[in-house]
Parts: structure tokens; C-alpha cells; sequence
């Protein structure tokens, strides 16, 4: 075949002059393309073990850091990829129909899901940086101690002071006879139970209610961010936050540069109900992308 005749048949068809059918050259592109996948799969693969090593020894350094994360942000970056996948689905669809200017409407669509995801990604990440909440020695733990402590200190001071007073006028209550002796000295029940905030109770009911009550305002300031109650070592969450969300990150990026070939091509009118195999090959890839974000919001972001 001469190559005026093959530029032709390539042109006609979209045919490569190494295949024999369509078919057979869609069918390999498709084969090479799950191999990528594959390989995709066990990088991340590796990151999950990792994040299941260090999460299982270090337990508590998980539960606190991730109550920094932004739940509703995630959320939303969560739902602007399922509706991405939904789209790109639809794309190949109208790519199969020779639908063009459904198929550029639809990748359009999905270029703008990427746009939306990166954008939130980076509010979170200047969040990240501005409270030095970042990888390794670049932690800034004095950081994090003055922003817990300045958003919080007035919520914490009124929870401990409230906590502290009702466990007074409980441990007076189940005393008998302890109104009588603080009266008889001048002093109401509840400063004398201020006064001594850290006296071992004699009565085992009193030191029973005052173990419930240190136990709520424990979890309520920590809820709080105390800078007394923030673990070690919370740079290990971190640092495995930003590689894999960073990593999936660059993942949306090349396949945004990828749809807008695609919308490129799509607007010249390259695809058709016979050559649709770089729409299909790239929402497999597309869909990919998404299925990680699925897995990582919940491992980073609704930890229990």
C-alpha cells in the first residue's frame, strides 16, 4: 500500500495501517489503556498500606487531625466529581451516537468539575499553609497552639467553668451533711467546691459524677482544639494527606489537559460513531480519578 493510499485509508476509517479492523484496534487500545490503570491502582495500592500502617500506630494522631480537615469542603469536591463521572459517561455515549455538539457541550461540563475541584483543593491548601499545618519539620506546632487556643480559650473557659460548677453543686448534693459543715464556715457549697477544684473526693458517688463531668469537658475542648490535649507526631497525618491528596491532585490536572484535547478534537469533528476510542479511553481514566477521591474522602476526612 502506498502512503498516499494508507493516508487515505487512515483518514476514511481511522485506522491504523498495523491493524487489521476496527475492532481489534480498539480492543488493544483499551487493553493498554486498563494495564496503565492497573499500574495507577497499585501506586495508590501502596499509599492506602501505608496510611493503614501508620494510622494503626498512631490511632489518636488520626482522630484529632482529622477533625482539621474541612468535612464540608471534601463533601463538596466529592459531589462536583461524582457529577464529572456522570457527565464524561454521558460524553462517550454521544461520542458512540455521533453526537457532537452534545459531545463538546458534555466535556466542556466536566472540564469545568475539574476547574471546580482544583479551586476548592487550593482554598483548603491555603488553609493548610496559613495554620503551618503542613509535612515534616515544616509543622508548625507553636502556630496551630495560638489559633487553638485564641478561637477556642472563651468557649473552653465557659465549658471548664460550667463543668466545674455543676460537678460543685452535684458533689454537695450527694454529701450528707457537706451543706451543713460549708454553711456553718460562711461558705456556699459551690466556691467551696471552686476553691478546691483538684481535691480527691472521700465519697465514691461524688468521685463517680466528677469522673463523668471531667470526661464530657475533655471531649468537649478537644473538640475545641485545647493546645494542652494536641497529640505528637500529627506532621505523620499530614504528610500523608498532601502525597495522596497531592498526588491526586496532579492526576486531575493531566486529565483536565486531557479533556481539553478532547474538546479540541471533538469541536473539529474527529469523533464519531466509528472513532470514539480516545472519548471511551479517556473516561476510563476519568472515572479512575474520581474512584480515588471516593476512597480518600472518607479515609482523611471521616475518620471515628
Amino acid at each position: 500500500m502506498s502512503s498516499a493510499s494508507q493516508s487515505h485509508y487512515e483518514g476514511k476509517h481511522h485506522l491504523a495501517h498495523y491493524f487489521d479492523t476496527q475492532r481489534q484496534q480498539f480492543e488493544s487500545h483499551k487493553l493498554g489503556m486498563w494495564l496503565f490503570l492497573t499500574t495507577e491502582i497499585l501506586m495508590f495500592g501502596g499509599l492506602f498500606c501505608a496510611y493503614s500502617i501508620y494510622r494503626s500506630t498512631h490511632p489518636e494522631v488520626f482522630l484529632y487531625a482529622h477533625t482539621l480537615l474541612d468535612k464540608n469542603l471534601g463533601a463538596i469536591n466529592t459531589i462536583v466529581l461524582l457529577f464529572s463521572s456522570f457527565t464524561m459517561a454521558w460524553a462517550v455515549r454521544a461520542a458512540m451516537l455521533g453526537q457532537r455538539r452534545l459531545l463538546v457541550g458534555l466535556l466542556i461540563v466536566t472540564l469545568l468539575c475539574g476547574f471546580g475541584f482544583m479551586g476548592i483543593k487550593g482554598v483548603e491548601y491555603h488553609h493548610k499553609w496559613q495554620h503551618g499545618l503542613l509535612w515534616g519539620d515544616r509543622f508548625d506546632y507553636a502556630a496551630l497552639q495560638e489559633h487553638a487556643g485564641g478561637g477556642h480559650a472563651e468557649a473552653g473557659d465557659h465549658a471548664e467553668a460550667g463543668d466545674h460548677a455543676e460537678a460543685g453543686d452535684l458533689g454537695m448534693a450527694g454529701k450528707p451533711g457537706a451543706a451543713d459543715e460549708h454553711g456553718a464556715a460562711g461558705a456556699p457549697a459551690g466556691e467551696a467546691a471552686a476553691s478546691d477544684d483538684h481535691a480527691a473526693p472521700a465519697d465514691p458517688e461524688q468521685a463517680a459524677v466528677m469522673s463523668q463531668l471531667d470526661t464530657d469537658a475533655a471531649v468537649t475542648v478537644a473538640h475545641g482544639h485545647d493546645p494542652q490535649d494536641i497529640p505528637r507526631n500529627l506532621h505523620i497525618f499530614f504528610g500523608i494527606y498532601f502525597v495522596m491528596t497531592g498526588l491526586h491532585g496532579i492526576h486531575v490536572l493531566a486529565g483536565m489537559i486531557m479533556l481539553t484535547w478532547l474538546i479540541i478534537r471533538a469541536s473539529r469533528g474527529d469523533f464519531g460513531s466509528s472513532n470514539y476510542t480516545a472519548v471511551d479511553l479517556g473516561g476510563l481514566y476519568w472515572h479512575l480519578v474520581d474512584l480515588i477521591w471516593i476512597f480518600l474522602f472518607p479515609l482523611l476526612y471521616l475518620i471515628h
